[in-house]
């Protein structure tokens, strides 16, 4: 009998375990297939879709970013901007009233359509349930609605339920807000076990933060499958997020570390119009840095598209609507960067200073490398294109070729095949300047990896 039930049980939990669509690598700092396959986590950051956007424009935005190259959406249901007391598209509020917190049915419907089309694309949607002015007031229009554990557990709960069986699924807890009190940990607690009670494991959690990263504040929570760096839109945060990102990857338990909001294209840099706005080499040098050292993948987010904005003046300083920022080029970049990382073992990538001589200098200029663990590969991200002097003692193959990728065109140029020395080798990009940023590609020649842009993106 005990040997029945032992046997019942492991069926129980091996279900569960293969019935995530996504799920943690076994080294803890990658994101997975079911069929164990790598999945680079590429979003693109459009929180106030559901709120904003009716059907006939959700998919148009929908289409445009899978044609992107994006694989995830992050969206917001409860969302930031009016999310309770303006209507959506259609003309729906989330609740019936906002003593009752019954939902709306129509307002969910709309929701439901989305990320079901969505899946048809083959697009994840990373749900955030709630944005956190909604239980952590620093700033916003909106009332606080959880303001207990129990009414953010039932709202969860009530996610959770309706898309437990939704593939597509990705969960993102917190909202900009991080827990300030013992309160507020409690409420976010709550959400977690809101979802958690319902779900059973079938999707992957996060936590979005105010600053900081979820690693600060639940990295050892069993319920936080990956964590979520915030580097935000300050000058001087983003250019950190090298070590950051690092820092997270060495914490114990392992478990895998992406920004899941970098600076936005076109948005004031430190919201100061007298600085200048963010472009697209601020957008690359932000994401390579990162994935170089060790993150899982990078949201991308633009200062039009996050909020869908359209129409009036808002705090930010728009300077189109999001149907003309779909085609900024930082978005097609991202694309790119996701079609180099997914052309070699991206499973077996390890960030590796050491095996560079020279970094150059601070800040923009600061090169950045990561390594196969095998040595069959080596990639070094060159900022303003200076000469990358690199150990090659640290490369097991006899005979290397590669590539001077482009990550601004997605263009790659072959570097003949040549002996390893196992010397330091100096390599010059074709060209230099300000953000003219190379990517080095060095590999073990019998491996015969793929050029990155033969590479064809699902």
């Amino acid at each position: 009998m005990l040997k029945i039930y032992l046997s019942i049980l492991t069926l129980i939990i091996s279900f569960t375990i293969n019935s995530q669509t996504l799920r943690v690598s076994t080294d803890g700092h990658r994101l997975v297939n079911k069929d164990g396959s790598v999945f680079f986590y590429m979003a693109d950051t459009g929180w106030e879709l559901f709120h904003e956007l009716g059907e006939k424009d959700a998919e148009r935005y929908l289409t445009n970013r899978k044609g992107k190259g994006f694989n995830v959406i992050q969206a917001v249901i409860l969302a930031e901007n009016e999310g309770l007391t303006r209507p959506n598209a259609n003309g729906d509020l989330p609740f019936k009233d906002l003593e009752s917190l019954d939902p709306n049915e129509a307002y969910f419907k709309h929701v439901d359509w989305i990320i079901k089309k969505a899946q048809n694309l083959g697009l994840y949607m990373a749900v955030l349930p709630a944005w956190g002015q909604y239980w952590n007031k620093r700033w916003g229009s909106q009332p606080v609605i959880f303001d207990t554990p129990e009414k953010a557990k039932r709202f969860y709960k009530f996610i959770a339920a309706r898309y437990k069986d939704q593939p597509n699924i990705i969960w993102v807890l917190g909202g900009d807000r991080s827990p300030d009190t013992d309160a507020q940990r409690e409420i976010c607690d709550a959400m977690a076990e809101g979802i958690k009670s319902e779900d059973q494991d079938k999707h992957l959690v996060t936590f979005h933060t105010g600053g900081g990263s979820s690693a600060d504040f639940f990295h050892k929570e069993d319920w936080l499958d990956f964590n979520m760096i915030l580097t935000g839109h300050q000058a001087s945060v983003s250019a950190t997020i090298y070590k950051r990102t690092k820092d997270i990857y060495d914490k114990l338990p392992s478990k895998p570390i992406l920004n899941g909001e970098p600076e936005y294209e076109d948005i004031p840099i430190s919201f100061n119009l007298d600085i200048g706005r963010f472009n697209s080499f601020d957008i690359r040098q932000s994401a390579y840095w990162s994935v170089l050292a060790g993150a899982a993948g990078h949201a991308y987010g633009h200062n039009s598209i996050w909020q869908m904005w359209h129409k009036g003046i808002d705090g930010f300083h728009t300077t189109c609507p999001w149907w003309y920022a779909m085609d900024f080029p930082g978005a097609t970049q991202m694309g790119y960067m996701r079609r180099l990382f997914e052309s070699r073992p991206f499973l077996k990538m390890i960030p590796d200073q050491e095996i560079l001589e020279d970094v150059y200098g601070q800040n923009k200029a600061l090169i950045k490398a990561a390594r196969g663990t095998d040595g069959s590969f080596v990639i070094v991200y060159t900022p303003s294109g200076n000469p990358i002097h690199l150990k090659l003692e640290k490369i097991e193959a006899d005979t290397m070729n590669g590539y001077w990728y482009n990550p601004r065109e997605g263009l790659s140029q072959k570097i003949e095949p040549f002996t390893n020395t196992k010397k330091t080798k100096t390599f010059v990009p074709p060209s230099s300047g300000v953000m003219t940023d190379w990517i080095l590609i060095l590999d073990d020649k019998s491996k015969n990896y793929s050029d990155p842009v033969t590479i064809i993106l699902k």
